[in-house]
């Protein structure tokens, strides 16, 4: 799956569509957000339909950012059924998002 664009107007519906979202809050002028997008691309291949990946630009989209209380980039949250359930800041490796989903896909599975 490839990571979405979303933005104010869209983002509620955008995650009513899955019930894990992983939403990268991200600004084009931040290099760490630059460097995090390939690793998320590739968490989505390697994920499937099992996460959705949303990317939001928080100076295009200020009402979301505001709403979760973005106040460094990237910050990446996880929502379960459209509510925040982990919160990661800063760049990670490619394993910790990889895990995070992990965590939550078993929560659902059983």
């Amino acid at each position: 799956m490839s990571i979405k664009t979303s933005n104010d107007a869209e983002f509620s519906g955008d995650i009513r569509k899955s019930e894990l979202t992983l939403v990268d809050f991200t600004a084009v002028w931040c290099p760490p957000c630059k460097r995090l997008i390939p690793l998320l691309e590739e968490l989505g291949q390697e994920l499937g339909e099992r996460v959705t990946i949303l990317k939001v630009d928080v100076d295009a989209s200020p009402q979301i950012a505001s709403r979760f209380g973005v106040m460094s980039m990237p910050t990446v949250i996880l929502l379960k059924d459209g509510e925040p359930v982990e919160r990661l800041v800063g760049l990670r490796p490619k394993e910790t998002y990889r895990s995070l989903v992990a965590k939550y896909s078993a929560v659902t599975a059983r």
